[in-house]
């Protein structure tokens, strides 16, 4: 379990970035794997989001997921109800008290977002595919239009893969020197065709382009660190046949 300084001050919060620890499941999603799209057996994972829901003091019905798509799709909960559970999107800003709101991950990075003036929560997935297509800019303009002040927005970037570990291919670099050529500063070149790119780094260049100057990070990498973190590229370069999903959940009271 893995928590910002930033936010731990604000008494009415109760926000956490949980690792793959303290769970039930076993073989590859051992232990804390809260993904209902993974191939874990049902009853494990759903026993898991009790775990976490028990942890972040909400009911498991209000411990409120997305059916995430690597779109720039946000959520909107305004009222008791309109909240949903398994919604399809990538983001949720919240107004609603007493319900857990969480991004599952393997390597992307879940960002939460608080307002303590206004009382509104902020919970995101990012790995490149949104981060490029904008999900990061889409959740503070819902903040926006919500008449949030940037001056008192928070943004925390949780765990995720690092830098070292985030090779891509060439395609990838043009796609995102296509869209700004300042970006290619998040790339270090390996080969011709090769590059590692710094999710974390371009993420924090998103959130201070739009103004957000109060910015944590919870600076430890999802590949590397094998006992505390599920890895789709790490799952994957061992061949294995599949890979479990933490939670990062975030609740105002």
């Amino acid at each position: 379990m893995f928590f910002s300084e930033k936010l731990k001050k604000f008494g009415n919060l109760k926000h956490c970035f949980f690792s793959r620890k303290n769970g039930v499941s076993k073989g590859y999603y051992e232990s804390l794997n809260c993904g209902l799209g993974s191939g874990d057996k049902k009853e494990n994972v759903s026993k898991n989001l009790e775990l976490v829901a028990k942890k972040i003091t909400c009911s498991k019905e209000s411990l409120i997921t997305l059916n995430q798509k690597h779109s720039n799709q946000v959520i909107h909960f305004d009222s008791d109800g309109s909240v949903k559970n398994k919604l399809t999107g990538d983001a949720i800003v919240s107004e609603v008290k007493n319900i857990g709101i969480g991004i599952l991950t393997a390597d992307c990075a879940p960002i939460f977002f608080y307002d303590h003036k206004k009382k509104i929560i902020g919970c995101a997935h990012a790995g490149w595919r949104g981060a490029l297509n904008g999900v990061i800019k889409n959740t503070v303009k819902q903040f926006n239009e919500l008449n949030s002040n940037y001056n008192d927005l928070i943004a925390v970037v949780g765990p995720c893969i690092d830098k070292k570990n985030y090779e891509v291919k060439i395609d990838l670099f043009e796609k995102f020197i296509s869209q700004d050529k300042n970006n290619e500063s998040f790339f270090g070149k390996i080969s011709s065709e090769k590059y590692v790119f710094d999710l974390r780094g371009f993420i924090n260049k998103e959130l201070s382009n739009l103004n957000i100057k109060n910015i944590d990070n919870v600076e430890m990498d999802t590949f590397s660190e094998r006992e505390l973190f599920y890895s789709y590229r790490r799952s994957r370069l061992n061949r294995e046949p599949d890979y479990g999903r933490c939670i990062s959940v975030i609740l105002m009271t």
